[in-house]
């Protein structure tokens, strides 16, 4: 059980520890990923407190332990955006700290201005305070995406992300046939020469980016769906990859060459996996795309 809740000069978060027992320094530091500069105001300010009592920084916290933490704006200043359209927003789980909604394609994940509108907007509306992006889908992907609703959480579940901790699957309608039941592609990933919009795979300067592929269902000689497992979060990486060995996405406009066979780009997020780091329980979400899966259908029946 946790929670939030807001004071005149920042905000109150309230926790059951889920873990093992150990101490106040290691909780905040190690499970908890709190800055440095938040935990030494933590202490000096004596703002945390175990059972309602306030404790030494060597404390033991033993599971089940409430834990209190409150943090003033110096420690997390505030950050406003403009509030977008609470109905645009598909939630698929929702508590005091994260949401995970359903991307609809076509819409950002984030605006490159102030002033544009773009989920995170309606997301925040939705939530009724700013969010913060975890990670990012393309403007043209749908399906499942993680917020912050705290900054409290956020450097929380970058950690998960960068330690692989957060399992993404995707399904992508690709050109071509497979013969292995399972690909890796192990590529790195550059910014393309020419055009700023694109990505490319660049052994000498890219970026170290890992997709499991694993063929679904073959659609005669032409077509194929795949689950698309990443390991790496680089731009367009499951678009590159799959581009670079000659299969490129159906209605991809940047990376497949020829006519456009879809009407839509062929990349839907379809689950998110994690384990939730203030209950340790495990978050598993599902998402659907209409679009996906009346563009999969107009394939199928084309036979291809």
């Amino acid at each position: 059980m946790k929670t939030v809740s807001k004071s005149k000069n920042g905000f109150t978060v309230t926790l059951q520890n889920p873990y093992k027992d150990l101490t106040v320094k290691e909780l905040l530091e190690e499970k908890l990923h709190i800055p440095r500069k938040t935990r030494h105001w933590l202490r000096t300010k004596k703002h945390v407190l175990v059972n309602g009592e306030r404790i030494n920084w060597q404390s033991l916290v033993k599971k089940g332990d409430q834990i209190d933490l409150s943090f003033d704006d110096e420690d997390y200043p505030n950050k406003t955006i403009i509030m977008g359209q609470a109905d645009q927003v598909d939630c698929l789980y929702d508590d005091d700290h994260l949401i995970i909604v359903n991307k609809p394609e076509g819409m950002k994940t984030h605006g490159n201005e102030p002033t544009e509108l773009a989920l995170l907007n309606h997301v925040s509306a939705y939530a009724g305070r700013t969010c913060y992006v975890v990670h990012r889908l393309d403007m043209e992907t749908s399906g499942v995406i993680l917020f912050a609703k705290t900054p409290f959480i956020l450097p929380i579940l970058n950690h998960l992300l960068e330690k692989r901790e957060i399992r993404r699957d995707y399904w992508a309608l690709v050109q071509g046939t497979f013969s292995a039941k399972e690909m890796i592609y192990r590529d790195p990933i550059g910014r393309h020469r020419h055009d700023r919009r694109q990505r490319t795979v660049d052994p000498k300067n890219g970026q170290r980016a890992l997709t499991r592929v694993k063929p679904l269902k073959q659609f005669g000689e032409r077509a194929c769906l795949v689950n698309c497992c990443l390991e790496t979060g680089r731009t367009h990486q499951i678009r590159v990859h799959l581009a670079h060995h000659g299969h490129p996405l159906l209605g991809d406009p940047l990376y497949a060459k020829g006519k456009k066979e879809c009407s839509r780009l062929m990349l839907h997020a379809h689950q998110l996996q994690f384990v939730h780091p203030l209950t340790q329980q495990t978050i598993c979400i599902k998402a659907t795309s209409d679009s996906f899966e009346k563009a999969l259908n107009q394939i199928k029946a084309k036979g291809q």
